[in-house]
């Protein structure tokens, strides 16, 4: 026994083996990484079972691709709704209005063909990838022409600030149209797209198309170019994040036809040239960036800090580079605008020129107050420009002249009685009230609709308002409210019973046998 311990305890060599608890916190200290690592392996196990079955193991991906596939063919419909939102987003753009332009989303189909690019991506289907290839180029190539057109024979062909703002990407539109397509790309892997989703992509999009079509009409290379690019870089950004999606939610190759070697070849050389455009368009965008750090750097270095900048406006497209700000400082600085130029030339490696508007103050102090009271000034002018823009959206939905919008800015509230629109419901009043509203979360938005009865059927399930019935509810409480009206219902003893309870905790008259009963229980626990 004595022996086999003796032998237990010495290494191959003949040197004594060190046990755990002989080796003392020094031994313990070398197992705990060890430890970290198997207790990190066994997270990342488990997130990725939980992503591949619980996540990805719910998507119907066979169901998903037809149906995106389906979707994504040349249509009549398809080609007449992109030409006709292309039109109202041009006019919109002339006239500088967002409403008319967010009206044009509406209508934009152009979400399914590129959504439909970026799916085929992710499968390596040749067929769907030029399918929507073809379908998103004569799309586009119908609302580029109709807005030309538009242009051409319109008295109005000023550059707008709607115009001027979409002829050159920048990091607000890459992430506008990244964010867009994240949402649309998630919506339809998880079967929940809808018009909400294509208004978001056509945002990035249609608006560009539209100045690429004014450009055409003005002969503008500088305005049809910038717009192109913009719509370049958005498409491309949506396809790819698309192909992304996709692939991050398990989309591989084998859910698509066989085809040949070329094909396949061709599918990864449209990968390829699809980004480079989005690669020059981010090298572009870094670019500015850095250029703006710096002028406010060199602006800020050239006053000292007791000065106070205004956010400098600078136009890029230019040659020179233009700067323009205001400056509250202490002392005026004579030769600040050659100073700026000569270093801002330097650094930035091409011509810029500077404008200097320079306001004299006491001192540092007094600066902060008259930056201050800029800011506050130009607020005020954007807040007044956001009112008349609200009033104009909620002239538009309602189908009245802007002067019939009570707008209560002390209130932050904004009603309207609409006219009786052609074919429009109480569902079509409300979705535009709440389209609004939810653009104006400050404001109380109140859209009346013109009276008219409301028959509406609510459905229950085991006895309660299913969740269709609780959406048929609130539109009769919407209703309701609106018109000032009570409501009448008809039904089972139990089903009206259980929708006057609804209606009634929320203020809404009821009228029915069944709801006064209804009513003269609730004074009676209320010892009314």
């Amino acid at each position: 026994m004595n022996d086999t311990a003796s032998d237990a305890s010495s290494s191959g060599n003949g040197s004594p083996a060190v046990t755990a608890a002989e080796a003392g916190p020094e031994a313990t200290a070398d197992t705990a990484p060890d430890t970290g690592r198997v207790a990190i392996s066994r997270v990342k196990f488990g997130l990725l079972r939980y992503w591949r079955q619980d996540v990805v193991g719910t998507v119907d991906q066979a169901a998903v691709i037809e149906k995106r596939r389906a979707e994504c063919a040349m249509s009549e419909r398809y080609l007449f709704m992109t030409a006709m939102s292309g039109g109202i987003a041009v006019l919109g753009l002339l006239l500088s209005s967002p409403a008319v332009v967010i009206g044009a989303m509406l209508l934009s189909p152009l979400m399914d063909p590129i959504m439909g690019l970026g799916f085929a991506l992710a499968i390596g289907d040749y067929r769907w990838l030029r399918q929507s290839a073809i379908s998103l180029a004569w799309g586009s190539l119908m609302a580029i022409v109709l807005c030309a057109l538009v242009v051409f024979m319109s008295p109005l062909q000023d550059i707008t600030p709607e115009i001027a703002a979409r002829t050159r990407p920048n990091l607000f539109d890459l992430f506008v149209a990244l964010f867009s397509a994240l949402a649309g790309a998630y919506a339809m892997i998880r079967g929940r797209d809808g018009t909400i989703v294509g208004v978001a992509i056509a945002t990035a999009l249609m608006p560009p198309l539209a100045v690429v079509g004014f450009g055409l009409a003005t002969f503008s290379w500088v305005v049809f170019s910038g717009a192109l690019l913009l719509f370049v870089t958005n498409l491309v950004t949506i396809a790819l994040t698309a192909w992304g999606m996709a692939k991050l939610y398990g989309f591989r190759t084998s859910l698509s036809q066989k085809q040949s070697q070329f094909q396949n070849f061709a599918v990864v050389g449209v990968f390829l040239a699809l980004t480079v455009p989005l690669t020059l368009s981010l090298m572009q965008i870094v670019w500015e960036a850095n250029a703006g750090r710096q002028v406010r750097a060199e602006l800020a270095e050239t006053f000292g800090s007791s000065a106070r900048l205004s956010p400098p406006e600078i136009e890029f497209s230019g040659d020179p580079l233009r700067v323009s700000a205001f400056v509250w400082t202490t002392r005026l600085i004579q030769d600040a605008e050659i100073r700026a130029e000569e270093s801002l030339t330097r650094k930035l490696g091409k011509p810029v020129d500077v404008e200097l508007k320079q306001f004299l103050v006491r001192d540092e102090q007094s600066a902060e107050q008259a930056q201050i009271a800029s800011a506050k000034a130009q607020e005020e002018a954007a807040a007044t420009d956001r009112v008349d823009d609200l009033a104009q959206r909620l002239s538009l939905a309602a189908g009245v002249p802007d002067t019939e919008v009570i707008v209560d800015n002390r209130n932050r509230r904004a009603f309207v009685r609409a006219q009786r629109l052609p074919g429009a419901t109480m569902e079509t009043y409300k979705a535009l009230e709440d389209r609004i509203a939810a653009s104006e979360p400050e404001w109380r938005i109140e859209l009346i609709p013109p009276v008219a009865p409301l028959q509406t059927t609510v459905t229950f399930a085991e006895g309660a308002p299913d969740q269709a019935g609780l959406q048929s509810l609130g539109l009769v409480v919407w209703a309701a409210r609106r018109l000032d009206r009570p409501v009448l219902l008809s039904g089972s003893d139990e089903e009206t019973s259980a929708a006057a309870t609804i209606l009634i905790e929320r203020d809404i008259v009821v009228q029915s046998e069944t709801a006064r009963g209804v009513l003269q229980a609730s004074l009676e626990e209320q010892g009314l």
